[in-house]
């Protein structure tokens, strides 16, 4: 069926855009003495003088043998006879490198945040976020670009010329962070208090020794903050997904924690020579060594133990690399072609910018940084709603009931049985909202001038040049499917009732 509705879409979507607008109108508008030859030279790059079911048929032929491999992968000519399969090459990369990010943290963030608004429903926290979430939601996304590019890129470079923070900054943000934290933690009052002193005391702190040491200019994590994150999220492993009283967690989790440590002090003195290769490299042998020690240390539940050990390796790994992207920040800044304003607003990349692998990184940080931001935002806000209907659906259960009945600790209740059923109405949501992410991309790449598929869409519906409309339709069309077959086996992974017999 699905390959029944790829055909007929596309069938539809060819007539559409060749309906839609005269290829040959520039033309036709032209005073070039050679319009003639260049109007028969058209015809015969695109085939017009073939009836359009004809011109489909063909575009069909070319296109399936892109997917399956029965030929060269033929998608047509643009107007200016251009490979579209070429073009398409190009611009899906950047897409994808662009939608990629933005799906993962949207869904990573929704999801926690859901989840987090379902456990302490109808608090002020829930209602924060429920606010948060369909005004976002409610935000077109244009505006959404507009906003981020005054308000982030232009008054952050502005501001990075004399990165200082005033006082009444410091005091402000810090407030804002212990009322944030305390609605958070939640509790009696005394418990409250303590959580909003604590928090806005060291947020203060933090924000304060930052200013003075203009940390923002010559950024890094250095050999305190580096093992100190190393280890809170080695800890944090070990209490989310052991609990508190799992020995074997916490010692998986502090063994990896050391090895890794161990890692950055070595590594830290020739990590600037490394590549992409190398950075794998890295996160690979923390993910190996974090399952090593759980495997040694498991005891009675290797497999759970091993997981605490990746998941702590991997956050690990993510600090060291983390730590290498902020020594080379100023080095970026500072660079010529950069000129002292490193949040771009347009393009994916800066024109003749060389430098290392870390440099180019953060280049691409940088331009990406904003679109992504905006993408992430809008879908963001459908992730929260759905995981906190999910999570309060689960939660009102039987089972749920006889587990709380039985006297299981309520982090076990909430992580091992409520956590993964609620994400079965997520898979839906993620199946379909990916297609709707790439073709959202349209607006956000326009707006920050970011050479994707969506400019490969309109420069070809402008022109009413159908073949670079179809190439973006089948991209699309191809995840949405793929998607959708996907989070069918999803749904047998998270809970065996729907498994085949």
């Amino acid at each position: 069926m699905s390959i029944l509705i790829l055909v007929a879409a596309s069938f539809l979507m060819y007539i559409l855009v060749a309906w839609a607008r005269d290829p040959l109108q520039d033309l036709y508008a032209s005073n070039s003495p050679n319009r003639d030859a260049l109007i028969q030279q058209r015809i015969e790059w695109l085939h017009l003088n073939d009836p359009l079911p004809v011109r489909w048929f063909n575009w069909f032929v070319g296109a399936a043998k892109c997917i399956v491999p029965l030929g060269t992968c033929d998608l047509g000519v643009t107007i200016q006879n251009q490979p579209v399969a070429t073009l398409l090459g190009r611009a899906m990369g950047a897409t994808l490198q662009l939608v990629t990010g933005a799906t993962i943290f949207a869904i990573i963030l929704g999801i926690t945040v859901g989840i987090i608004s379902a456990l302490r429903q109808y608090s002020a926290v829930d209602y924060g976020f429920t606010f948060l979430s369909f005004f976002l939601y409610s935000l077109p996304s244009f505006v959404m670009g507009v906003l981020l590019k005054v308000f982030l890129a232009i008054g952050f470079n502005n501001w990075l010329r004399d990165p200082v923070l005033s006082w009444a900054v410091i005091i402000i943000l810090s407030l804002a962070l212990g009322l944030f934290w305390q609605a958070m933690v939640g509790g009696n009052r005394q418990r409250r208090l303590i959580v909003f002193a604590g928090s806005a005391l060291v947020t203060g702190v933090i924000l304060y020794v930052m200013s003075v040491t203009s940390w923002f200019l010559d950024p890094s994590l250095g050999p305190v903050i580096a093992p100190l994150l190393i280890a809170l999220f080695a800890a944090g492993m070990a209490l989310l997904i052991g609990g508190p009283k799992a020995r074997f967690a916490w010692r998986t989790a502090g063994a990896t924690a050391i090895v890794v440590i161990i890692a950055y002090f070595v590594l830290m003195p020739v990590m600037s020579s490394f590549d992409v290769w190398g950075v794998i490299a890295v996160f690979a042998g923390a993910v190996m060594i974090g399952m090593l020690m759980g495997w040694l240390f498991g005891e009675h539940d290797k497999s759970q133990a091993m997981r605490i050990g990746a998941f702590s390796g991997f956050l690990g790994a993510g600090v060291i690399v983390l730590d290498q992207f902020l020594r080379h920040w100023n080095d970026y800044v500072r660079n010529p072609k950069v000129g002292g304003r490193p949040i771009a607003t347009v393009g994916s990349s800066t024109p003749n910018l060389n430098g290392d692998f870390w440099i180019s990184g953060i280049d691409s940080f940088t331009h990406l940084l904003l679109p992504t931001i905006s993408l992430m935002l809008i879908s963001f806000a459908g992730y929260t709603r759905y995981a906190r209907g999910g999570m309060l659906e689960v939660l009102n259960q039987d089972y749920i009931r006889t587990a709380r009945a039985k006297g299981l600790p309520e982090r076990t209740v909430v992580v091992r049985h409520a956590f993964r059923n609620s994400l079965i109405p997520i898979t839906t949501i993620v199946a379909a909202d990916v297609g709707g992410i790439i073709g959202g991309a349209i607006i956000t790449e326009s707006i920050f001038g970011f050479s994707g598929m969506g400019a490969l869409f309109n420069k070809g519906l402008s022109a009413g040049d159908p073949n670079p409309v179809m190439a973006y339709f089948l991209v699309v069309a191809i995840f949405a499917i793929t998607f959708n077959f996907l989070a069918d086996l999803t749904y047998s992974a998270l809970d065996p009732r729907v498994r085949a017999k």
